[in-house]
């Protein structure tokens, strides 16, 4: 495929990359902040007719091994030159450009940062054609996402403020990290069960338990109400996830392991998975998201929304995929419970537990051009 957008005509040829590292302050406690504040990477594509896009990088160093500074290096280093002169609209071809420039390991490399240049470039592609993605891709999905409150107290006592907070804030169902400790983790599961009876319940690991451990907490975890089991050990155990998908106590879900849709295709011969907690973060951007959200689909697996507390940019490109593809569970999206302060002319407003999915062309978020300018950090 080589125009983004069906039936477009070459676009005007892009000038120049833009990189601007920012930092959202961090309110509550989150595992994988150990300082309350949450960085990111703006990346603005401006093409020869003076028209932009805008796209953000996440990178989260306790999550991937993907830094700020790599991410801001690689964009302006390797992967902002070799987007010069390109057409907009050849979203495939730049994939094609970057993966050369920044080669891949077990899979794509960099992915954080390459994100950042596919939303970049989903937004400036779809301004042109004047489109919302979702028109875009030819898709009439839902208008709104309901989100699910993540929970990763320190102590048990925790727990009930903390569900109790989110009931306040109008979410009805919850997402808990689980791992290192099974005893706490299924005592855990319990309470939120109890104060939420109705709740979509969704452990996540990230990977922190051995096999055995997993085997063992997962009819545990299931017996306390859990719905689904994310990333119950790491990325290359493969034998530990197979183990856990013959056992059935829980749906097993991928996240961390799966970057592209080549890894995908071969988990789900190896019948390694349930689903997948999608994150166009992880994934180097919606191009290759929406490949593994229709290889999914026909092979009748789960599709979860996730995201690596996104703000502003990147969480328009989550809610933009979700509600595009209908994804009905409700999407661990923690950016608005976990951050404060916006670069958008128009910050997201959160309603009765749910956000829009943007309407506009591109992504459909404004960005404060100057707002960024002057936060930007060294």
């Amino acid at each position: 495929m080589a125009g983004a957008v069906p039936g477009a005509s070459a676009g005007p040829p892009i000038q120049r990359v833009e990189v601007f590292p920012v930092i959202y302050p961090v309110t509550g406690h989150f595992r994988f902040f150990p300082k309350p504040q949450r960085p990111a990477v703006f990346v603005k594509i401006t093409a020869e007719d003076g028209s932009s896009g805008w796209g953000q990088s996440v990178p989260t160093h306790t999550w991937s091994y993907e830094t700020p500074e790599s991410v801001v290096s690689t964009l302006r280093e390797y992967l902002a030159p070799v987007l010069t002169g390109r057409d907009p609209f050849d979203i495939a071809g730049a994939h094609q450009a970057m993966n050369r420039a920044v080669a891949a390991s077990f899979s794509t490399g960099m992915p954080i940062a390459k994100a950042g240049i596919d939303l970049a470039l989903h937004d400036l592609a779809g301004r042109l054609a004047k489109r919302p993605l979702s028109t875009w891709w030819g898709r009439k999905g839902r208008e709104r996402i309901t989100l699910s409150w993540t929970l990763n107290p320190r102590t048990l006592d925790e727990t009930g403020g903390l569900v109790d907070e989110g009931l306040r804030r109008g979410y009805r169902h919850f997402n808990i990290k689980v791992a290192p400790d099974p005893k706490f983790d299924v005592e855990l599961a319990r309470q939120v069960r109890r104060q939420a009876p109705d709740c979509f319940l969704w452990a996540d690991a990230n990977g922190g338990y051995d096999t055995a451990t997993a085997l063992a907490v997962a009819p545990k975890l299931a017996a306390a109400g859990v719905n689904v089991f994310e990333q119950p050990v790491a990325a290359n155990r493969l034998s530990g996830f197979r183990e856990l998908k013959r056992q059935g106590a829980l749906p097993i879900l991928m996240d961390e392991g799966v970057v592209s849709s080549v890894e995908l295709v071969e988990f789900i011969k190896l019948g390694l998975l349930d689903g997948v907690a999608m994150k166009p973060a992880r994934t180097a951007g919606l191009w290759d998201a929406r490949r593994q959200m229709e290889i999914l689909r026909d092979a009748g697996l789960m599709v979860l929304g996730s995201g690596l507390t996104d703000p502003d940019v990147s969480l328009a490109a989550s809610l933009a995929l979700y509600g595009a593809y209908d994804v009905a569970f409700p999407a661990a999206l923690n950016g608005p419970q976990f951050l404060t302060g916006s670069f958008l002319r128009r910050p997201f407003r959160l309603e009765d537990g749910a956000l829009a999915a943007p309407t506009g062309p591109g992504l459909g978020v404004e960005v404060d051009e100057e707002l960024v300018r002057k936060g930007t950090v060294a």
